[in-house]
């Protein structure tokens, strides 16, 4: 059997057993291919890996690894990164484990590919020099603005010790253990008082609403339901961070938001807030952008 075979093989067999995907893979073959890539030892992220090893024969021990880490994944409905310890983001690998939610933030786009900084940061921090990892999980987003802007200082926080300790594993990873600082609180408190204030604010917070909650496929309710769970609206945690995130930006600071399919709850919390929308690849309504003097609309607190 060659490696592509066994892909396609692997691949009827996910999709027979109608999983749910969505942690770095959106189909049954790409996360077979996925799955097989990283079984036999080769970079799954790599633009061309399947067509390079398209060819390549499996030795029949090869073909019962394989087969046993895609039955592990059927039966226990676990996302494939919880498997293989490992997921990517933007091409950069992460460690992960069931301590954290599976890294798949819309943030990295703008943020990697230069579009947060060359259409939406004003010129006054542009780059950057002080960045806020909010609800860091495992490190991801703060990792990659470490290495977005390698003169930037970055600060990471997350109010769960045990998602600080695989973001600590990250950063170590990546070499950044000089320019990332881990944190521990709720939300802003981490912080250390009003007077650190940052020019760029990141925040992929929990957002989920409870009736979506409730309805979660077995592969999301394996994460950590703290980093998902965001009240009957989904806006519990964001309510509390816009009342007070003024107070740790700089004058011409900027928030970056990420809310997935709450748009209409969003909206509906905070009517009168101006904000912009941030195109990504998963459309134009699940990551928001706020300036310092945006918030001067709320209501007073």
């Amino acid at each position: 059997m060659t490696l592509v075979e066994c892909v396609e093989r692997m691949s009827r067999r996910l999709e027979s057993a109608k999983l749910s995907f969505g942690h770095g893979t959106t189909n049954a073959f790409d996360e077979a291919a996925w799955l097989v890539l990283w079984k036999l030892g080769l970079p799954p992220a790599a633009p061309d890996a399947l067509d390079e090893h398209a060819a390549r024969e499996l030795t029949a021990e090869e073909q019962r690894a394989v087969e046993a880490l895609v039955g592990e994944r059927i039966a226990t409905r676990k996302p494939a990164a919880y498997l293989t310890g490992e997921a990517w983001l933007q091409g950069v690998p992460f460690y992960v484990d069931e301590r954290v939610i599976v890294p798949r933030s819309l943030i990295a786009e703008p943020l990697c590919d230069g579009t947060l900084e060359s259409v939406w940061l004003p010129a006054s921090i542009s780059p950057p020099r002080r960045v806020l990892d909010l609800c860091t999980g495992n490190g991801s987003l703060a990792v990659l603005a470490a290495l977005q802007w390698p003169d930037a200082q970055v600060q990471a926080s997350d109010l769960s010790a045990d998602a600080l300790a695989v973001a600590a594993r990250n950063v170590e990873r990546h070499g950044l253990a000089g320019r990332i600082e881990l944190r521990q609180g709720d939300g802003l408190a981490a912080c250390g008082g009003s007077g650190r204030r940052f020019d760029l604010i990141l925040c992929n917070p929990p957002y989920v609403n409870s009736a979506s909650m409730a309805t979660l496929p077995p592969e999301y309710r394996a994460e950590p339901a703290l980093a998902l769970a965001g009240g009957a609206d989904g806006m519990d945690f964001v309510r509390g961070l816009l009342a007070n995130v003024a107070d740790h930006l700089e004058p011409d600071g900027v928030l970056v938001l990420e809310i997935g399919h709450e748009a209409a709850h969003f909206e509906a919390a905070f009517p009168r807030l101006p904000l912009a929308w941030i195109a990504t690849s998963a459309g134009d309504d699940q990551v928001l952008l706020l300036r310092r003097a945006d918030l001067a609309e709320l209501p007073p607190r």
